[in-house]
């Protein structure tokens, strides 16, 4: 086994510096040495690690995904060996947290000076991205996710719910009219969100089919756009709070809409590290009262007075609206 170790740190220093020579230089051993160490390491993997040239050396496919795996485990070995001393634990090294686009710009950006300033030894590696990753597969120590979760190999920590609001702009309220009823969003120009698991919009005990003019893979882009008065969303608070705050939007009581889960999803360990640990305490705490759920104004009923938009009073004319399907 330290010899394994032993290879696995060589290995990662020569792939860090594009040398054996370097590689020696900073491990104190003999360029000899570090050569015939990667040399065993392939041969025990029977892989070839580093494609070698007389000008540098450059990982091959195989020598890249061993060389994440090498990263990882030398940095819980280290962890694991910090923990097990006699002073406690300073979360250290590097996290690698991967969260939806919006949600991370918006919510969880601003919050990293703070939890920086409480862990100094620490370096956070924000991922941006709405797809589903692969949290063993592509490195990742943590990721937070909106919606139900489907793998179940994963630890999960519950850290807020995610409330939805279906919103327009007043200006296009007062031109077209108000939906007053989720059955009269099918003649509205509905705002789609591309990576939603479902076309349809969820109330409580029903679904309704919309479709409009423009559809978005990412949910900032259509609240800009219904903000200027192009249609209809349904998204969560945490992207309209502010727009609902200041007016630009509107929400739209249609009746109960179900919450998603916000989660903390972790690979499955018997104990996290010290690292993950730390960033998922210190974000249930932020978000146990969730801060872009505070002074929302409350869902415009089907009694309420329209906000003025522009001059257009509801009771005026409205225009038809051309909608695709």
């Amino acid at each position: 086994m330290p010899d394994r170790l032993t290879g696995m740190q060589i290995f990662v220093r020569v792939a860090a510096t594009g040398s054996f020579s370097a590689a020696a230089r900073a491990l104190g051993l003999s360029q000899s040495g570090v050569t015939k160490h990667v040399a065993a390491l392939e041969d025990r993997l029977g892989a070839r690690l580093l494609h070698r040239s007389t000008r540098r050396l450059t990982l091959t496919e195989a020598g890249r995904r061993y060389l994440e795996a090498c990263e990882r485990i030398l940095a819980e070995i280290d962890e694991a060996e910090a923990e097990a001393g006699a002073e406690a634990a300073e979360p250290r090294g590097t996290l690698r947290l991967n969260v939806p686009v919006s949600f991370g710009v918006l919510q969880v950006a601003p919050m990293l000076a703070e939890f920086g300033q409480a862990y100094p030894a620490l370096t956070v590696e924000l991922g941006l991205n709405d797809r589903p990753v692969d949290l063993i597969e592509e490195g990742w120590d943590l990721a937070l996710r909106v919606g139900h979760m489907r793998d179940s190999s994963l630890v999960a920590r519950s850290l807020a719910p995610c409330r939805m609001r279906v919103c327009a702009a007043p200006s296009y309220l007062a031109a077209n009219g108000r939906p007053r009823r989720p059955e009269d969003l099918s003649q509205h120009n509905c705002l789609g969100y591309t990576l939603a698991s479902s076309d349809g919009w969820r109330f409580e005990g029903t679904t309704v089919a919309v479709g409009g003019s423009l559809r978005a893979s990412n949910g900032a882009a259509l609240v800009a756009a219904a903000a200027a008065g192009l249609g209809v969303i349904y998204q969560p608070t945490f992207l309209v709070g502010d727009a609902l705050r200041r007016g630009s939007l509107v929400a739209l009581d249609l009746g109960d809409i179900p919450s998603l889960p916000i989660h903390a999803v972790m690979p499955s360990r018997r104990r996290p590290p010290a690292k993950v640990r730390a960033l998922v305490e210190f974000v249930a705490g932020r978000f146990a009262d969730p801060p872009w759920d505070r002074d929302l104004p409350a869902p415009l009923g089907a009694d309420d007075p329209l906000p003025a938009a522009g001059g257009i009073p509801e009771a005026a004319e409205r225009r038809p609206l051309a909608r695709s399907a």
